[in-house]
């Protein structure tokens, strides 16, 4: 220590107080002692002067400044004459430990052997200052010790977990991890000679105590240990060996896993090692035994995700309890788990495949429980019971044959093969099974009694050349300022209702579902054409083109569909163009018109097309989105306050690949054809043919009479030819083609339009939790609605803000009635430890997306009783 800085530390210490004892055993300071001195201050040779002449000279002058100094070391209390005198003074030391002491802020003298065992982490000072951040001036060896880890692993916190998370993303290199050479942080460790002190906490803390102990063995021994603690049921015998003994300190290794898992930072190498540990251990081959349920609250490995959902569709498979109840319990538990989290699923590709194989397995659970509710079959008494059943119900084959298929399409690329069993059951019964059946109940109503390929009419169902009148015109004669009807190309009706639930989510929105009888043939054109306000339509054949007319006017273009509106006050915009104007340029175009027609084009844009119809489901998808975005925009920006969305056609489609049965060969085209798709032919003087039903557009679309095509469509489902793809097809007269939706939008402040989360309350009373391990009931205060929205939460427990448990994750979204089908339960583990059992401990409930708190439940913790066994 130099003479500055000897001088420097004397004077301050002179600042506060009279009486400075130095104790310099190896006399180090003895010849150079009085240049340390400050001029007014005396000095004291302890050695040399007796104790009784001190006291009476600080007796006469007690304002005098002395430094005491010695060169022997310093008395015990007992035989100390100038202990009075000592303790109202101060102790200096001039070697480099005690100033470092100092330095720290710490007061305890007996650290300072301590510091000197800790003297190769203290060469660097940038070590130094951030241990400072963490120190407190009471802090024990093995606080110290905890500490210093964190700052040589760059831990945010100073404690075991923290340290590990860091130690454990340090053996990933490159996206691998490397369980054989020693991170640069343990070597950190090492070579500050802190390995033992790792070990002790890890000891303490875990109750792991090895004696060749590693990094990759503490890591196998937490995850193997959260994995057994979770099953239920025996673990396997191969892996007992890793699993932590004392149940107390194995809740530790159960809460940090679980930590681990919930944080954000080290998600991806939470995944990267935990795969690399199943893997080593061959965890797969010891889940065999193992059903769902046994594993239902393991959350450890990824691998287990696999299995459950393995399990799961070999009993959808089977058909073992087709009501399913036990299935879906356990794949919204396992939802709210890591590996299928749909708030985690865009993080990683292999989260995303496991959520949608969930996806994929409720959708088939829909589908299967409704074939079975038809297992007799599907008829209709007439074609108005046939048109209701399909709207009310049998779209839900659609619905749920889509959402099962476009799950499937973040599964397969991974290359897995676990649902391909139960996708032949389901495109098996949906192209072999249901609609055939449709077809031929749907059939029995065009051409039998019903006749409706002879009236095209149905009692109480609006025929679609009837919306404007029927949807549009009594808006604009009410109190509407202004109408936007948004027009999306082949929006089949499963689509829109799908579109308007999620409308309904919105805050302050208003949908409402109907149904209309589409034109026939269904196509684009004439489904445009019959959307608009008219008078009339008509066909005009030219030698290019075959023109639907309103009105005696071209409406295929958007600039004639605009120029036709405008004599309404109207306008007609595509759906990008009005998104690109933003709000202000919105709202004045929006000011010029009463009436907007806004034109979106994604399902036919991407299915009509032989390179692209695959992507139809896709595309579907995508129609929703852009669709619910666009409905905000114009709402939120005040362009209008009623909102009308519908379509043109529907469509069908199948995943299948078609052969020669579902063709309609009609041989060569008749004469009079004009014009020819795959589910339709248009042209004059058609005449008959057995393969196909004709009609004449004069009665499907009202066109005028000297001015209307006839038409063949193929019967059933079939396609007249498969040129430029054929999974893809409308035209038709099958109601997936001509049930058009109509979905009428209102925004509104009244109560009754706003939505909001469903309540949460704790099931029962918990005074006190007495075990590591405590299951809490919670209950849904009421069933989703339109207006109640799920909600998932994060429950803990906690002392005052400070987690002392695990957290797990709960999503309530029930829509049932029966009070015990919204009930769900957490199993939350506390860290073992000392709990004052007066105290007052929280079990808190937080907004899983908002964080914010909506239940905080006291109870005590005792963990006494359960520790003693």
């Amino acid at each position: 220590m130099s003479s500055q800085r000897i001088t420097q530390s004397l004077d301050t210490l002179f600042e506060t107080h009279n009486s400075i004892f130095w104790h310099d055993v190896d006399s180090e300071f003895l010849t150079d002692l009085k240049s340390f001195i400050p001029n007014d201050v005396e000095l004291v040779y302890l050695d040399e002067t007796a104790a009784l002449e001190l006291k009476i000279r600080i007796e006469r002058e007690p304002q005098q400044r002395r430094l005491f100094y010695s060169t022997k070391p310093q008395p015990e209390k007992i035989v100390d004459w100038l202990l009075d005198i000592r303790l109202q003074g101060k102790s200096f030391k001039a070697d480099s430990t005690s100033i470092l002491l100092d330095d720290l802020g710490l007061v305890s003298q007996s650290l300072v052997d301590y510091l000197k065992t800790r003297a190769k982490f203290f060469r660097s000072k940038e070590r130094t200052e951030r241990l400072k951040r963490f120190i407190s001036p009471t802090d024990t060896a093995q606080q110290l010790d905890c500490k210093m880890l964190a700052v040589l692993t760059r831990a945010d916190q100073p404690e075991l977990f923290s340290i590990l998370l860091r130690l454990s993303a340090s053996m990933i290199v490159e996206e691998d991890v490397d369980f054989d050479s020693l991170p640069k942080f343990w070597q950190d460790i090492v070579s500050n000679d802190l390995e033992g002190a790792f070990w002790q906490l890890a000891k303490r803390q875990f109750g792991y105590d090895e004696n060749e102990p590693s990094v990759r063995d503490l890591l196998f021994t937490l995850l193997v240990t959260d994995f057994v603690y979770s099953l239920n049921g025996d673990a396997p015998n191969a892996l007992q060996h890793f699993v932590l003994e004392e149940r107390n300190l194995a809740a530790n290794a159960a809460v940090f896993v679980s930590r681990w898992r919930s944080d954000l930072t080290f998600y991806s190498d939470y995944n990267l090692i935990t795969n690399k540990v199943a893997q080593a251990l061959g965890l797969e081959n010891h889940l065999t035994g193992f059903s769902g349920d046994d594993l239902s609250e393991v959350m450890t490995f990824e691998t287990v995700e696999r299995r459950i959902i393995s399990d799961l569709k070999d009993r959808i498979l089977s058909g073992a309890g087709m009501t399913m109840d036990a299935i879906s319990i356990l794949i919204a538990r396992r939802r709210d788990g890591h590996w299928a989290n749909k708030m985690l699923a865009s993080n990683n590709d292999n989260n995303r495949a496991l959520s949608a194989s969930y996806d994929a397995l409720e959708a088939a659970i829909v589908f299967l429980q409704l074939k079975e509710k038809y297992h007799d079959g599907i008829s209709f008494k007439n074609a108005k019971q046939g048109f209701n059943l399909y709207q009310d119900e049998l779209f839900l084959f659609d619905q749920s044959y889509r959402h099962f298929h476009r799950a499937t399409e973040y599964v397969e690329p991974m290359g897995w093969k676990i649902l391909h069993d139960l996708k032949q059951r389901i495109e098996d019964n949906y192209s072999g099974w249901f609609m055939p059946q449709l077809s031929m109940a749907w059939a029995n109503v065009l051409e039998g009694e019903s006749n409706l390929l002879a009236t095209w009419k149905i009692a109480e169902v609006t025929n679609q050349y009837d919306f404007f009148v029927s949807h549009v015109a009594p808006l604009l004669k009410g109190n509407a300022k202004r109408v936007f009807v948004i027009l999306s190309d082949a929006m089949r009706y499963e689509v829109a209702q799908e579109l308007s639930d999620e409308i309904n989510r919105k805050n302050r929105f208003k949908s409402t579902l109907s149904s209309m009888l589409g034109v026939l043939p269904s196509y684009t054109r004439l489904g445009m054409a019959s959307l608009l306000p008219h008078k009339t339509l008509a066909y005009r054949i030219s030698a290019t083109n075959l023109d639907v007319m309103a009105d005696n006017k071209p409406v295929s273009s958007m600039e004639q569909r605009h120029a036709h509106l405008a004599q309404q006050s109207g306008a007609a915009i595509k759906a990008e163009d009005l998104l690109a104007m933003g709000k202000e340029s919105g709202r004045e175009f929006a000011r010029q018109h009463s009436l907007v027609y806004v034109y979106h084009d994604r399902i036919d844009l991407i299915g009509d097309k032989q390179g692209s119809e695959t992507k139809t489901f896709e595309a579907v998808a995508d129609t929703i989105v852009e669709l619910s975005q666009l409905i905000s925009f114009i709402a939120n920006n005040n362009l209008a306050s009623q909102i009308i969305v519908t379509a043109d056609h529907g469509f069908l489609y199948q995943e299948s690949a078609l052969d020669e049965p579902d063709k309609s060969s009609i041989g060569e085209k008749p004469e009079g054809a004009l014009h020819s798709k795959k589910r339709y032919l248009l042209g004059q003087q058609l005449g008959d043919h057995e393969k196909v039903w004709r009609g004449n557009t004069s009665l499907t679309a009202l066109t005028n009479a000297d001015e209307s095509l006839d038409f063949w469509i193929p019967k059933g489902v079939n396609r007249f030819h498969f040129s430029g793809g054929a999974r893809f097809v409308h035209g038709g007269a099958m109601p997936q083609e001509i049930v058009i939706p109509v979905i009428s939008i209102r925004l509104s402040e009244s109560e009754s339009s706003k939505t909001k989360e469903v309540s949460i309350n704790l099931l029962g009373s918990y005074n006190r939790v007495v075990t590591n391990t405590q299951r809490f009931e919670f209950i849904q205060g009421e069933a989703i609605s339109e207006r109640i929205l799920p909600r998932t939460v994060i429950i803990s427990l906690r002392d005052g803000d400070v987690p002392i448990s695990n957290e797990q994750t709960l999503t309530f979204d029930s829509s049932s009635n029966l009070i015990d089908e919204r009930k769900r339960s957490v199993l939350l583990t506390v860290l073992s430890g000392n709990y004052d059992r007066n105290k007052d401990y929280y079990l808190v409930v937080r907004d899983a997306k908002t964080k914010v708190e909506i239940l905080r439940e006291t109870l005590k913790v005792d963990l006494s009783f359960s520790n003693d066994f």
